[in-house]
């Protein structure tokens, strides 16, 4: 009882400190209370900033030990749960290492408020919309699938083009659809749905970043649960269709979709999806969200997807040059990233090597 308090204060605080990166142009509430704490926050992560990274690298530091406490104590019965207090303390964080959220507001309020095509208009077809202020590649038209723009039409509808709704509702968006993960992870394997629910990266990609890659593999999860769990053709549609959904959002989960009972297939799919990631993360940058993906093979492991963890520490303390110096402006920023990025991807590729000799050369 008393870690799962502490976790969850825990999270509650590290929610109140991703405001330290919140854009100054946004403006939440007006409260005095609201505007001394963001004055104040603001503050500490924009000019005192060397101990903002410290901040910051305790943080995701305290996210991976209270991670493995948790799964080793943690009743197994009360996941679901669990997931719940989660999401309600990491619901009302803000994306401070990302803008993509934003992104999504406004381009789906493009359909919603505007009546226009996000395919086809921009921010920049928006001038006087007060949100263009603090939004990043306004000069972009709609990047994603079709099912995730008419996911998104829910909460944006919702919100009557009011940014604090529809911000809170967006983020809720995230927060249900991590929920609903967990609850089908929970049904096949207990330990993996405590894993999922607590892993690092999904707190901070998928809930407070709240990136639609989460969205994405939410979606894989219960289709490929429907999929392999039932042989009932009704299910078998339901499963077919929610991965379908999953790869229409951003793509990187399309492998998915050809998933099947095939042991060579599923192989061809789980290479498909490292060719993916390979080519989004070469193409420009590697982004730390695109490794979410990695999340939807759960139902085909047991127990060893944690051995990815050191890789996964090492993305999120790639954020470090960013939340220390500001911003991705100077190409040394991103250098520094890759080089986190690489030492820590050596490192846990010189783990596996080591727990795979272990295997094969110390058992029977």
């Amino acid at each position: 009882m008393f870690l799962i308090i502490g976790y969850i204060i825990f999270l509650s605080l590290f929610s109140l400190y991703s405001y330290a990166l919140m854009d100054p142009n946004i403006t939440f509430l007006n409260a005095q209370i609201w505007t001394e704490f963001r004055n104040w926050i603001i503050y500490f992560g924009y000019y005192q900033r060397e101990w903002s990274s410290v901040v910051y690298i305790l943080g995701i530091i305290g996210l991976f030990a209270f991670h493995y406490a948790i799964i080793r104590k943690f009743p197994l019965k009360h996941v679901f749960h669990l997931a719940l207090l989660i999401g309600a303390a990491l619901v009302v964080s803000y994306p401070f290492l990302s803008h993509d959220l934003f992104n999504y507001m406004f381009d789906a309020k493009i359909a919603t408020f505007y009546h226009q095509n996000p395919y086809l208009k921009r921010a920049l077809d928006f001038p006087n919309d007060p949100w263009t202020r603090f939004m990043h590649w306004t000069q972009r038209t709609y990047p994603y699938g079709p099912t995730f723009i008419l996911i998104t039409l829910i909460p944006s509808f919702l919100s009557f083009g009011k940014f604090l709704l529809a911000f809170i509702f967006f983020k809720a968006m995230n927060v249900i659809l991590y929920i609903w993960a967990v609850w089908i992870l929970e049904r096949k394997n207990k330990v993996l749905a405590l894993a999922f629910a607590t892993s690092p990266l999904v707190l901070v990609e998928g809930l407070m970043n709240a990136h639609n890659d989460l969205v994405a593999v939410a979606f894989a999860i219960a289709g490929m649960f429907y999929v392999f769990e039932s042989k009932q053709m009704r299910d078998q549609i339901i499963g077919r269709t929610l991965l379908i959904v999953s790869g229409g959002i951003k793509y990187i989960t399309t492998p998915f979709i050809f998933i099947s009972k095939i042991k060579y297939l599923n192989w061809a799919v789980f290479v498909l999806l490292g060719a993916l990631l390979y080519y989004l993360s070469f193409r420009t940058e590697i982004q730390p969200w695109y490794f979410l993906a990695l999340l939807a093979v759960l139902p085909f492991v047991k127990k060893d997807l944690h051995k990815l963890d050191i890789f996964f520490f090492g993305l999120l303390v790639s954020y470090y040059p960013y939340v220390r110096f500001g911003g991705w402006d100077k190409q040394w920023k991103v250098d520094i990233k890759h080089e986190i990025i690489w030492i820590f991807a050596a490192i846990n590729v010189a783990y596996l090597f080591f727990v795979f000799a272990k295997r094969k050369f110390f058992t029977k």
